[in-house]
């Protein structure tokens, strides 16, 4: 609940904030892991994901408090994760976070390399959701089958497969200077799933994180694609298809299921100056989150609240996309004061931090199984779920779903709607964070 007397910290450690998020995801990951693992409590996990189909799939990052691994928000995340690098790399350079951003996402885009063996054949999930939530133990000791499921030609996904071709497109930009070749191969797969969204159209069938529109994400990955390669082809294809999908109209919000406000951010960058209402439209998107504004209600003490399941994630997805486009001249003190505000209620303005391991008063129980299972031998079982009084382990960094619109927040780790994590809350956070490192580094804050 909002304390109205609440004192909140005079500052915030931007550096420490970045650092943090990159061990969360260095704790979602899956298969064998390296020698320079920072994660005391993880160990490998998933070593035969992918026996059942005869394809390597180990690796990636469990996409949430349980160890399913989803694409389409892992590709989300990876995109978004480049794009705050691309953009704020000072901020990573000065909290000397180069190396291991580079090494964290590059563990996913290592999985999604395996993902895509041929053109038209990608797969998307691995493990079933039923039997993955019917068990509540780490990653480690799972012995439940893990079927992957895939989309090919005749059961087509341009959604999944075209955020995954922005992911590699982006990612070969953050690659380009020191490993040309993985660049060069992280845009191959690009060109190659690009294609495959292009000419086979279609959601894919899915039970979580399911779609229902994917021209979002052809013109997200043909911006993305012009940006690696500078071939005007994608650039002309992302003009046409703006138009063909209609993406010119509202939206509730940026995030793993739309990336139209994104690709407005870009259109607006490339081509604002020809057609001015690529900017317009974007600038309308974010005067509705401002107080005021009729997109969303603020709480008692300043959250723009978008919606109970995952309240954060829209709030600190949507302050990247203020910091990106005050960036681009469009009412900068505004838009930047808005991400700071918002930004600062996650890391503890209302005198409680939703960053776990960071700040005053952190989560202690994220609705996360590794995390909350003690280390072998001793077991982990519902029991645990139920009764452990704090999570065993410290899932350091992560973003956790949020309060409600009262400002109100349990800790209780059975309450996944507002104590469960994910890749993709961490994404936009942690991006939004490096923006405003970059405005502290400026002296503009």
């Amino acid at each position: 609940m909002y304390i109205a007397d609440c004192v909140p910290p005079a500052s915030y450690n931007y550096s420490e904030v970045i650092d943090k998020s990159i061990l969360f995801y260095e704790a979602q990951r899956s298969g064998k892991l390296p020698t320079d693992n920072r994660i005391p409590w993880r160990g490998d996990s998933g070593l035969m994901d992918g026996y059942d189909v005869y394809t390597d799939l180990t690796g990636g990052w469990h996409d949430a408090g349980d160890h399913l691994k989803l694409n389409f928000p892992m590709a989300y995340s990876v995109t978004v994760l480049a794009w705050g690098f691309l953009e704020y790399r000072d901020a990573y350079e000065a909290a000397n976070e180069v190396k291991n951003f580079r090494d964290s996402i590059k563990w996913a885009l290592d999985y999604l390399i395996k993902c895509h063996p041929s053109k038209y054949e990608y797969y998307f999930q691995v493990g079933r959701g039923g039997p993955d939530h019917s068990y509540w133990g780490t990653p480690e000791a799972m012995t439940m089958e893990r079927p992957a499921y895939k989309v090919t030609k005749e059961n087509p996904g341009s959604d999944v497969v075209g955020e995954t071709a922005a992911a590699m497109a982006a990612s070969s930009l953050v690659f380009r200077e020191v490993d040309p070749e993985y660049a060069d191969t992280l845009v191959m797969h690009a060109k190659e799933l690009y294609d495959f969204a292009k000419e086979y159209n279609g959601t894919y069938d899915t039970q979580y994180y399911k779609s229902t529109f994917y021209g979002d994400e052809l013109v997200w990955a043909q911006v993305w694609l012009y940006l690696a390669t500078n071939e005007t082809f994608y650039l002309d294809a992302a003009i046409d298809d703006y138009e063909n999908y209609n993406l010119g109209g509202g939206d509730f919000a940026f995030g793993w299921a739309s990336k139209k406000i994104g690709v407005k951010v870009h259109m607006c960058r490339l081509r604002g100056t020809q057609n001015p209402r690529y900017c317009n439209s974007l600038v309308k998107f974010l005067d509705g989150w401002m107080v005021g504004g009729t997109a969303v209600e603020y709480t008692p003490g300043g959250l723009a609240f978008r919606a109970e399941w995952g309240s954060l994630r829209y709030a600190a997805a949507t302050s990247f996309i203020a910091l990106l486009t005050a960036d681009l001249g469009y009412n900068p003190e505004v838009y930047r004061e808005f991400a700071k505000k918002q930004l600062h209620y996650i890391l503890g303005d209302t005198c409680r931090s939703f960053v776990v391991g960071y700040g005053v008063n952190p989560p202690k129980n994220p609705h996360h199984r590794s995390s909350s299972c003690p280390s072998p031998p001793n077991p982990c079982t519902w029991d645990t779920y139920n009764t452990a009084p704090i999570n065993a382990h410290t899932l350091t960094g992560a973003l956790i779903g949020g309060p409600s619109s009262d400002d109100s927040f349990l800790d209780e780790r059975q309450d996944y709607i507002h104590s469960e994590v994910a890749c993709d809350y961490n994404a936009g956070f942690q991006s939004a964070i490096a923006g405003l490192k970059h405005l502290e580094l400026a002296g503009m804050l």
